[in-house]
């Protein structure tokens, strides 16, 4: 139905964190607002602002860019802005940064008085009294699944409830009262304290939750029944799935991808479904030595394998050239092809002769590869909460996940190529494929996506 005729319009402001798979749903869900007639304040830093895709002309007059200048900060090198640029032990200092921006974001509000919402992510803890004196209400848009959030409990349980030691946090909450394996392994307990600001990212997220009137999800019933229930128990306020917001393979960009050609030529020459494809997104930063027995494992399976070679932020080409294990790539010329950089992960997914992914278990990499039907060869890694992601999606049995000493996160070469066998041919595998292939029904689902959307917005207009 169409009620957008009836509908006053409403005067948004949005603020992602700066991180790119932060920004890129938001901006999703600013375009969708924006169609339905609302105006939408884009907040972010300038070099952030300018990475994203043009809008389409239809939509600029809806959608206004607010560049914030991140102030300088010890620790933080010149013009960095967002995640994607730092090592995982520098992000406290974007954090340390992002922290001052509520003086020029406070200056912004005071002069755009019809805002009176604003859509934030899990960092701006310093937000709710500058919004409670402007007389601004706050949604909290978590770019994760609610098996995710669940875990997490409530801000009460986040700010130091139960859980006293890292080993509380390697077994299912009690809360999560319905069959899973969400828990986090040793190892992923070490690595998230590593990362630890002075303000961590728990407090950060139990402060807007406890301050927001609305929790809004990158998920849908269809996927999370269970996990949706939980939160709407612990948290008493309107949960509201937003649903996954699946890219739209047109989004695939023609310009600037000039290993598209030859790498398209490779994949026609294969047999549908043989190829397994490994990208670790952009803020995975393995050890040299965590690299070459991955490669190893990968060499191992003896499948066909696009695999995408991002050089590590910050450090000298000679490192990042011996990423790769010496005559590696001389060894696998038959077998498959190492890109280095940039490729579309969307359009390589989509190959009709990609059969399967090796990921870091990031949530967007997870619905573009559901959403094509391919099952996950799971191999989480940067931030720790991707291995709850990887345990969902194991549970989901759409993957299976590397196995690893669970108290130092290493890996050996053999257990690699057993996964990766596993998923892709062996007959264990099969339903494991075949579940996969049917989650294209609701992680590939544009009318289910936007039917939430829908519900979404209907929910801020009524706030």
């Amino acid at each position: 139905m169409d009620y957008s005729s009836s509908r006053k319009q409403l005067h948004i402001a949005m603020f992602p964190w700066l991180a790119y798979g932060h920004i890129a749903p938001f901006l999703q869900v600013a375009k969708f607002l924006a169609q339905k007639t609302h105006h939408i304040y884009y907040v972010s830093t300038p070099k952030n602002i300018s990475r994203l895709p043009q809008l389409p002309p239809t939509l600029c007059s809806n959608i206004t860019f607010i560049p914030l200048s991140l102030p300088h900060v010890d620790g933080l090198p010149p013009r960095v802005e967002s995640t994607s640029e730092l090592p995982i032990h520098k992000v406290p200092y974007l954090k340390k940064s992002f922290d001052k921006l509520g003086t020029q974001l406070t200056e912004f509000l005071e002069r755009s008085p019809q805002i009176k919402l604003i859509i934030h992510d899990f960092a701006p803890h310093w937000l709710p009294p500058m919004a409670n004196q402007l007389r601004i209400n706050l949604v909290c848009f978590s770019i994760f699944n609610a098996s995710t959030n669940a875990f997490l409990g409530p801000p009460s349980e986040i700010l130091g409830g139960s859980r006293k030691s890292p080993e509380d946090l390697t077994v299912v909450p009690t809360w999560m009262d319905y069959p899973n394996n969400i828990a986090f392994k040793p190892h992923e307990t070490v690595s998230h304290k590593e990362c630890e600001d002075i303000v961590s990212d728990f407090e950060r997220y139990a402060t807007v939750l406890l301050n927001c009137k609305i929790l809004t999800l990158r998920t849908c019933y269809e996927f999370e029944p269970e996990a949706l229930r939980v939160l709407s128990k612990i948290h008493q306020k309107p949960i509201v799935p937003l649903g996954l917001l699946p890219p739209p393979l047109t989004s695939v960009d023609d310009k600037g991808d000039e290993n598209w050609e030859a790498l398209k030529k490779w994949l026609d020459s294969k047999q549908e479904k043989s190829v397994f494809f490994v990208a670790l997104g952009s803020e995975v930063s393995l050890s040299q030595e965590s690299m070459h027995e991955l490669a190893f494992g990968i060499e191992k399976s003896g499948l066909p394998f696009i695999w995408v070679v991002r050089k590590p932020p910050l450090v000298e080409e000679q490192f990042a050239e011996d990423m790769i294990p010496p005559e590696f790539e001389e060894r696998v010329s038959k077998q498959g092809t190492v890109l280095r950089g940039w490729a579309s992960q969307l359009r390589i997914l989509a190959h009709s002769s990609v059969g399967g992914f090796l990921t870091h278990c990031g949530w967007s990499s997870v619905i573009e590869s559901l959403g094509l039907g391919k099952p996950l060869i799971l191999f989480p890694g940067g931030s720790s909460d991707l291995g709850l992601i990887a345990r969902l999606m194991h549970w989901k049995k759409v993957g299976f996940e590397i196995e690893r000493n669970d108290v130092d996160g290493s890996f050996k070469s053999d257990l690699v190529a057993a996964c990766i066998k596993r998923v892709m041919v062996d007959p264990e595998g099969e339903q494991l494929r075949a579940n996969a292939l049917a989650m294209k029904e609701i992680f590939g689902n544009v009318e289910l996506s936007n039917k939430c959307l829908d519900e979404f917005t209907q929910s801020i207009e009524n706030i």
